[in-house]
């Protein structure tokens, strides 16, 4: 799975010019699930998202987590983040899981989080969608959490 995290003031989703989903101060994660992704990466980017301390605390330090902030979280997928740009100037989207096993994924990776106590919003899958944002600080990560090796837990 590629995420990519941000920090953010405000963010909505737009689908056919009308919101369908949107938050105040929180976590924008963009997602894309890639060929070899399982349960497992899925659980982890999840901890990993609402365990992120990248929100200030009193002197201004990024020491806190999206719950220690009362923030919320707006999840997008976008299977474009696994495209692959070595060769060419067309990218290949080769890497990315087919939608039948992304979606499941996914929802699994939203899921998650909404068990740990988060509140998540969402995009709305294989659509076209307009996101917008507020960036604060601005802060942007990108998390990268690869299928195991064989043999590997």
């Amino acid at each position: 799975m590629i995420l990519v995290v941000q920090r953010v003031g405000r963010a909505e989703v737009r689908v056919g010019g009308r919101a369908s989903a949107s938050i105040g101060a929180g976590l924008l994660v963009l997602v894309a699930v890639e060929r070899g992704d399982g349960r497992a990466q899925a659980e982890w980017c999840a901890r990993k998202v609402g365990e992120l301390r990248i929100f200030p605390d009193g002197e201004g330090r990024m020491n806190r987590s999206v719950r220690d902030a009362q923030g919320a979280i707006l999840a997008v997928s976008q299977f474009t983040l696994a495209g692959e740009l070595r060769k060419g100037t067309r990218p290949s989207f080769s890497r990315a899981a087919p939608h039948e096993e992304a979606e499941p994924l996914f929802r699994r990776f939203v899921e998650e989080m909404r068990l740990a106590g988060l509140r998540v919003e969402t995009g709305t899958f294989r659509a076209m969608m307009e996101v917008e944002l507020v960036n604060e600080g601005p802060v942007t990560l990108i998390l990268r959490r690869q299928p195991a090796a064989r043999g590997e837990g």
